[in-house]
């Protein structure tokens, strides 16, 4: 592929899948009691400071730590089927540990205590489940549910920061209820948890607990965050730390695919197998290919699944133009402020934002509901990455339309954003402050750095970005040319 450094540098990075990174063990426990006759569990919303699931609603939990290891405990955890090794994910279906593995019950009593102040022996604990979190970046677990029946005298549960913020006694219904409203963000194993002990109580379900494939959409988990948005992380050709990006299906029965960006014909057999469970199990149908912008960890699988699918691509007028000299044809061009209504339950209308900087032809896609534009989701393609950083590299990059782009977005409220790289965004206007606040940080040491007479943008780095490894180094240069070209234009520096 023709053009800056950053594309060249995404175009050799396909040649094979990248390496799986090994999970850390971690565990966690719903606390159940019966009051007035109605099942209640305690949830608890994780602190926003942390760095995963940070503001998520959960069950208090976290990762095994080599003290739980050594830990002598008063009786052992119940396990429905003894013996018996869970898959946790549709990917892994022999995990190398079983699931009471070294450590695992004392992680989850550990967390417990530390989480809500609960103090429980391990004879309380029932097995319920095993999830190996979405493959969203460098942080990934393979996470064991307990189930525990709380007792009056265990005493009254209560969240303890930094861990968790909040937390409280709910229905399960009514913590779904939350979760499918949007008022709550949580992950798919505690949805999952959350709908199984509404329909079957604490006391029947373990067995139906640990067998999760009813939450799969063929070789793939179905992941949900948001009302008519499922995203499908994919392995891709993209930038350290990310591994994958996220291809959403956008739609509750007509429905977008935006970004199948994976180049790996594996991973593209899985997602046309999770698109006709999709359309099978949930009558979502592909009507047409969107695609954010033209880098090759977005278009990858473009290709495939255009002509598997028989559906149209849309694009920017300018993505089209990228695009064009790979044999890619886009049918259709998509430009800001255009609105496509989706029939379904939910019904959508998704709004088109050309959003440039990081691509001329950059788009992202509201979402809505009819809610009040407060409760909008949008589909920011590379606007902020929930991990990592964003590279603006001349001359399809420019630092004054990205900057811009931050800049308007932040002037109005979003629920959430959904990036191609990483777990959704909850905390989008302090996520858009960080990213505008990083960037104009980064301007002032460039220009103070040409004020001491430095101008070779190599010379740059040991003042500008001194964390930078060697291999990026190159990219970092590109960011301090960016910033040069934002500053002549203002007449801030000559030449």
């Amino acid at each position: 592929m023709s053009g800056g450094l950053y594309e060249r540098v995404l175009a050799a990075a396909g040649g094979d899948l990248p390496p799986a990174r090994p999970p850390r063990p971690s565990a966690s426990v719903a606390l159940w009691r019966r009051r007035d006759g109605e099942l209640e569990v305690y949830w608890i919303r994780r602190g926003r400071t942390l760095q995963f699931m940070g503001g998520w609603h959960a069950f208090p939990g976290g990762a095994l730590e080599r003290d739980d290891v050594e830990r002598t405990l008063t009786g052992v955890a119940h396990h429905p089927r003894p013996g018996t090794v869970t898959a946790p994910s549709p990917e892994v279906t022999d995990p190398a540990d079983a699931d009471l593995a070294a450590g695992i019950v004392a992680c989850a009593l550990r967390e417990l205590e530390e989480e809500v102040g609960v103090r429980l022996e391990a004879y309380r604990l029932t097995f319920a489940g095993r999830w190996l979190t979405p493959a969203f970046g460098a942080l990934r677990f393979d996470n064991r549910f307990f189930l525990a029946e709380w007792r009056p005298e265990d005493g009254e549960p209560r969240p303890l920061p930094p861990e968790s913020e909040d937390g409280g006694w709910i229905r399960p219904a009514a913590a779904l209820a939350e979760v499918d409203a949007g008022r709550a963000i949580a992950a798919p194993p505690v949805a999952h948890v959350l709908r199984v002990l509404a329909e079957e109580g604490p006391e029947g379900s373990p067995r139906r607990l640990l067998d999760t494939s009813e939450a799969n959409l063929g070789p793939l988990r179905r992941i949900e965050f948001r009302a008519g948005v499922l995203v499908f992380p994919l392995a891709a050709a993209t930038l350290p730390p990310a591994t994958h990006t996220n291809t959403y299906l956008v739609g509750g029965g007509e429905a977008i695919l935006v970004d199948p960006g994976s180049p790996f014909a594996g991973e593209n057999e899985r997602l046309l197998a999770a698109l006709e469970a999709a359309e099978r199990r949930l009558g979502r149908r592909v009507r047409e290919i969107w695609l954010t912008h033209h880098h090759p960890d977005h278009i990858g699988g473009v290709a495939t699944l255009r002509r598997e699918l028989g559906v149209p691509v849309a694009a920017h007028p300018a993505t089209a133009e990228r695009l064009a000299p790979l044999g890619i044809p886009i049918d259709r061009r998509l430009v800001d402020g255009e609105r496509l209504r989706l029939a379904g339950e939910p019904e959508i209308e998704l709004i088109v934002h050309h959003t440039p900087g990081h691509a001329r032809g950059h788009l992202a896609f509201e979402i809505d509901r009819g809610e009040p534009s407060a409760a909008r989701d949008l589909i920011g393609g590379d606007l902020v990455a929930a991990a990592g950083t964003i590279v603006i590299d001349p001359p399809e990059g420019d630092m004054d339309d990205y900057l811009a782009t931050l800049e308007r977005l932040a002037a109005r409220p979003w629920r959430t954003l959904l990036p191609a790289h990483g777990a959704p965004v909850i905390d989008v206007a302090g996520k858009l402050a960080e990213y505008i606040a990083h960037r104009l940080e980064r301007e002032g040491q460039v220009l103070a750095a040409w004020q001491a007479g430095l101008r070779s943008p190599a010379e740059f780095l040991p003042a500008v970005y001194p964390e930078v490894p060697p291999p990026a180094r190159p990219l970092a240069e590109r960011q301090v040319v960016a910033h040069l070209e934002r500053l002549r234009r203002q007449g801030r520096i000559a030449g």
